[in-house]
């Protein structure tokens, strides 16, 4: 998977790790926010198409590249692990979530269904406060891809998404969008980058369907907005699969 992102435009400054000197809730609370970021950036990292599908974590280089020690590194790729982005490989490390195109339709159709029943409860339990809030990401994330910013544009996207499932108040519904969520976040992104369509823009014009229908709090519609929003992304989604796989070429022969 080979994709433009922040990263290999960016400067990446190592983050520091927890003195052994610090007081023991500064300890914790240091230890804490190191977790964090650590697990914020990789997660990043593998999603925007650092490292290819079915590929080993290099871990010393990325250890190298966030400037800590593989302790925090390992605690990061549990949690990733947890989230269906990596598998872990008994004493040998872990390696990036390797999804085929059956496992794709199978998890998109879920969430699919779920985002439409998240739409349609959302409609009936969203606050004023809480809409702003989505109103506010989508500005800003239309800002991000005026400017071609994908990190920026994919990070309000997620948040939109999430903001609209934590808005339906369902806790059952919210811990099974969690459980499909992280498993297909990856292709989510590299879906924007189909070859056959213009996915960006098409998804930007869904999002501002998305957005008229929640402020008018019209269950139905915004049901059906995001139902038909995950199957074209699964569409484009299976397109860039297509297009990520090379060509078979037998070794020895003539060029």
């Amino acid at each position: 998977m080979s994709m433009t992102n922040a990263y290999q435009n960016s400067v990446l400054t190592p983050v520091p790790e927890a003195d052994e000197g610090t007081p023991l809730g500064q300890g914790k609370s240091a230890a804490v926010s190191l977790h964090g970021e650590i697990l914020s950036r990789l997660r990043d990292f593998i999603v925007e198409g650092n490292i290819e599908d079915g590929a080993r974590i290099p871990e010393r280089r990325l250890c190298d590249l966030f400037g800590v020690s593989r302790t925090p590194l390992r605690e990061a790729l549990k949690v990733l692990a947890s989230e269906g982005l990596v598998d872990l490989l008994p004493n040998r490390g872990a390696r990036v979530r390797q999804l085929s195109a059956s496992d794709l339709t199978e998890l998109f159709d879920v969430m699919g269904g779920l985002e439409a029943l998240a739409g349609r409860l959302a409609c009936e339990k969203i606050t004023d406060a809480e809409f702003a809030e989505i109103e506010r990401l989508h500005h800003e994330m239309y800002s991000a891809y005026l400017k071609r910013d994908m990190h920026g544009y994919f990070h309000c996207n997620q948040l939109i998404h999430q903001h609209i499932v934590t808005s339906a108040r369902n806790s059952a519904l919210s811990a099974t969008y969690a459980s499909f969520a992280g498993q297909i976040r990856r292709v989510r992104y590299s879906a924007n980058f189909a070859s056959k369509r213009d996915r960006w823009a098409e998804a930007m014009r869904e999002h501002e369907g998305i957005l008229d229908a929640l402020r008018r709090r019209d269950g139905r519609e915004l049901s059906e907005i995001l139902f038909r929003h995950l199957r074209n992304k699964e569409t484009a989604a299976l397109d860039f699969l297509k297009d990520s796989v090379a060509p078979y070429e037998p070794t020895g022969t003539a060029p």
